[in-house]
Order: C-alpha cells, then structure tokens, then sequence
C-alpha cells in the first residue's frame, strides 16, 4: 500500500503517475475520488484516454464547507459513505491491479469516515491488488500500515505570492 500525505501539493499528481504507470503493464486500475466533486481538472479529461484499463468515478459533492459549497452536511457525509462503500465492493472483485482513493484522508479530518473505515479497506484488499491512499492528515495508525509512505511538505506555494493556480499545471 501506497500512502500520499502532507501540506505539500503533488499527492495526486503523484499517485497518477503510479495510475500512468500501471497503464503501461495493461493493469486495471479504478479510482475513486472522496472530495474534489464540482469542478473540472485537466486529469480528468486524460484519465479518459485511459479507458478502458482506468475506471474513474468522482463520488464527493465538492469541497466541504468552503468555496461554493450549499450543500447540507449530510449529503458529504452519505457521499463519502457511498464512495468508500463502493471502492471496498469494486476492489474486492478481483478486476483491479491498482485501486487509487483519493482524498480519503480529507474525508477522515473531515469526519465524513472514520479511521476505522479506511482500516475496513486495507482489511478487504485482496494481496494482489495495490492500493494507493491520498490526502492530507493521514492517521499515524493507518501510516504504520503503509508499504510506501510519502509526505509532501509545502516549502512555499506560487499563491503566496499571489499567483493563481495555472490551468494545466495545478488543475
């Protein structure tokens, strides 16, 4: 298992490379996204050039209590249970040699899942299928689990200086 954290940027970026990776071997690959629900990235659109060895399902409703978001609570929080519930049910099929959660760890800091849901996930995995974990806060318990375990540390972002994010390059 995989696991990208930090407050650095890359964590997803990092893991779709692994996703790029796999692609070239003739791997299955699904990712299941937790958060990022609402707006439109430049992965997206090459992850459809990735079909069909990459499956991709965007499950969150956006991000959680900031920018645009309206939605009550409960509808994160269903969201979040639905997609954890789905990737344990798609990865426990046996068709994916790489399964990719991303902002799983968001999604526990913001108390949409517990710990304990993503110990439910790496409890299910089948051995031959690897899982990459992203987000930012990852639990030290579920850190101790990892095979690979990467920090991303912000050393100092373009935004601070007042530079927006480039299309193509941060999205």
């Amino acid at each position: 298992m995989l696991i990208n954290t930090g407050d650095g940027k890359g964590k997803t970026t990092a893991a779709l490379g692994t996703v790029l990776r796999a692609v070239g071997y003739g791997h299955h690959v699904l990712i299941v996204q937790f958060i990022k629900g609402s707006w439109t990235y430049g992965e997206m659109k090459s992850i459809e050039r990735l079909k069909p060895e990459v499956e991709f399902h965007r499950m969150g409703k956006g991000f959680v209590g900031i920018l645009d978001d309206t939605l009550p609570r409960e509808v994160h929080e269903q969201a979040a249970r639905e997609a954890l519930d789905f990737a344990v049910e798609r990865m426990i099929s046996g068709e994916y040699q790489l399964v990719f959660l991303d902002e799983i760890f968001v999604a526990v800091m913001l108390k949409l899942l517990t710990v304990a849901d993503v110990h439910r996930v790496l409890d299910a995995r089948p051995e031959a299928t690897t899982l990459i974990l992203t987000g930012r806060g990852a639990p030290q318990e579920i850190i101790e689990r990892g095979d690979t375990v990467t920090e991303m540390k912000e050393i100092k972002h373009a935004y601070q200086r007042g530079i927006l994010a480039i299309r193509g390059v941060d999205y």
